[in-house]
């Protein structure tokens, strides 16, 4: 298995291709004064260096001395048409005349006047107020939440439960080298937050008015990420490099006066209540009793965090239950997947390894509703990990280094499923909880009790009865699997939608369901099982001074709308200590 640290190597085959795209890699810092943007250029896959300067020319109906310079904005590709995939762009360009080239392209919508697409942070603070904006965790949400607030100069105090990066990297290989779980530094706790044990992805379905995306996507860059998440339409960055960019995100953030305190965690909040009845945060208090005073806090757990959920209820913060996912990790030969997405282009050093995204509605039968199964948190080339953070408790996830080039694909396949189906598990907001650590503690003693995953072929899953012996593909989960039958790993209804959606997925991607592919158990934290509920000012609904964001708020799902979210609010919490501020505007 390949683990975080592992060292990848120097250069990247399946990432590079000199000979078609040094131009292009040459120029992905955007242009000074970029006037005009071309969209939907498409050229062959395989086509040489200069087709692109070319076709732009030829597109645009001028000569080669009017392009003055241009770069590219984004990368894609359809694959549609196996055998005949091509790449689209979109560019910013500089040419002489554009004024003329506008004018004589008025009615192509794919030449325009290139957008403004660089974030316009909140003016910084005149002085840092006291007392100190706290953010509470350090994953992606907190990190460009303390980053937001230390760049306005109002240095933040962020609270993290876990460990700095490289020793939770060294417990995290505990639980998989050795069946030992630390609580409070694992996957899903500690610098980084659960996305740096992850493929690194970096899109999201954000609607972006404000280039939130692209700050977050060049801060990453700027930390050492690979300059094509630019541009890249499915970017990515994976594990190893995730690892030395959270650190230096962090350096930069207290050298900007921020603060980062590991190993604190928040066991509880300090609420007045005021003559109306309106509740005011006025602090934190940690778990070894200490308290720090502030008005403003970021809380950014992250999914897993379910005492904080816990402590949340029992002050009256405003919870409500939401929808999730669960399932199983399952994996296929890597190369399956490629011939499958890209045919007889399978292997092509710009394509690299394939992935896949598939969706199946169920049909309502026997009184009951359908149900949607859907792939989730695609790993190319990847391994399946271990990722709990309690005790006694078999949780799954997915992991890939940038170069993608492990043995199998592997990819969640979940049912959704509603609030009410937490009636069994307990009343009110913390039954999604409940009913994930049910599963997950029976994953547990069906993985035979030490940590290990209870796992079955494909073929033996969809018939109902054990596995006993595995076949082609071998399991990439440590600290290992136990083979059994899933049937009895989740509740009827996800068994019967996910048994039910597998062949359809084999129509879309021949192969998928190859017997001997190989399901493991369980995957139930696809997203936080509630939410903590935020007003259009994007505070807490009943207790004024704290700030939910991020995905164990409910308001994100992946590294980059957490990001994302976490600017939002950083933003929203340095407008209102600019309006306290006795010579602000």
């Amino acid at each position: 298995m390949s683990c975080a640290a592992a060292p990848e190597p120097a250069s990247n085959p399946a990432r590079l291709d000199s000979r078609a795209f040094a131009h292009e890699t040459a120029r992905i810092a955007p242009l000074r004064h970029p006037m005009l943007r071309l969209i939907n250029l498409r050229l062959p896959l395989d086509h040489p260096a200069d087709a692109l300067p070319a076709a732009i020319c030829a597109r645009l109906g001028i000569a080669r001395e009017a392009l003055r310079d241009f770069t590219v904005f984004r990368r894609g590709y359809d694959a549609r048409k196996r055998g005949a995939i091509t790449l689209i762009y979109t560019l910013d360009l500089d040419v002489a005349d554009e004024a003329v080239v506008l004018a004589r392209h008025a009615n192509d919508r794919d030449i325009q006047v290139a957008p403004d697409s660089d974030y316009h942070p909140v003016t910084p603070s005149h002085s840092q107020p006291e007392p100190r904006p706290i953010v509470i965790g350090f994953g992606p949400c907190g990190i460009f939440a303390a980053l937001i607030l230390a760049e306005a100069g109002l240095a933040p105090i962020v609270l993290e439960r876990g460990k700095a990066v490289r020793e939770r990297t060294k417990d995290t290989w505990g639980l998989w080298r050795t069946r030992n779980l630390h609580e409070e530094s694992n996957v899903q706790f500690g610098e980084g937050g659960a996305g740096t044990f992850s493929d690194g992805k970096l899109h999201s379905n954000v609607h972006d008015t404000r280039n939130y995306n692209r700050k977050v996507l060049r801060e990453f860059v700027a930390a050492g990420a690979p300059e094509e998440i630019l541009y890249v339409s499915k970017p990515h960055i994976g594990t190893f490099r995730l690892v030395s960019m959270v650190e230096k995100m962090r350096e930069r953030i207290t050298a900007l006066g921020g603060e980062i305190r590991f190993s604190q965690r928040v066991d509880d909040l300090l609420i007045e209540i005021d003559a109306q009845g309106d509740r005011h945060l006025r602090g934190i208090r940690l778990a070894d009793g200490s308290e720090l005073p502030s008005d403003h806090v970021i809380l950014a757990p992250g999914h897993s965090a379910r005492d904080t959920f816990a402590m949340l209820h029992a002050r009256g913060v405003y919870l409500e239950p939401k929808p999730f996912s669960i399932g199983f990790r399952i994996e296929h030969p890597q190369s399956l997947i490629d011939r499958a997405r890209f045919g007889p282009q399978a292997g092509h050093p710009i394509l690299g390894a394939a992935d896949y995204h598939l969706v199946h509605h169920g049909s309502a039968t026997h009184g009951s509703r359908g149900r949607s199964v859907y792939s989730f948190c695609m790993c190319p080339g990847g391994t399946v990990v271990a990722a709990t953070s309690e005790a006694g408790c078999v949780v799954t996830n997915g992991m890939s280094q940038y170069s993608r080039n492990e043995r199998n694909a592997n990819a969640a396949i979940v049912c959704d499923i509603t609030p009410a189906d937490y009636a069994a598990y307990g009343d009110g907001p913390l039954a999604g909880v409940a009913l994930q650590r049910h599963w997950e503690s029976h994953a547990f003693e069906m993985g035979g009790g030490d940590y290990s995953a209870p796992a079955q072929r494909v073929e033996d899953f969809l018939a109902g009865h054990a596995t006993t012996a595995l076949g082609e593909v071998t399991p990439s989960y440590q600290p290992g699997v136990r083979l059994t039958d899933l049937s009895a790993a989740l509740p009827d209804y996800a068994i019967q939608a996910i048994r039910a959606a597998i062949p359809v997925f084999a129509r879309q991607i021949r192969g998928y369901a190859l017997p001997d592919a190989v399901l493991t158990g369980v995957e139930t934290r696809t997203s936080s099982p509630l939410r903590i509920r935020r007003g259009d000012d994007l505070q807490s609904l009943n207790t004024q001074g704290l700030y939910p964001a991020g995905e164990g708020a409910g308001y994100a799902g992946g590294i980059l709308s957490a990001a994302v979210d976490g600017i939002r609010v950083a933003e929203a919490v340095a407008l209102s200590l600019r309006k306290v501020e006795p010579h602000a505007a």
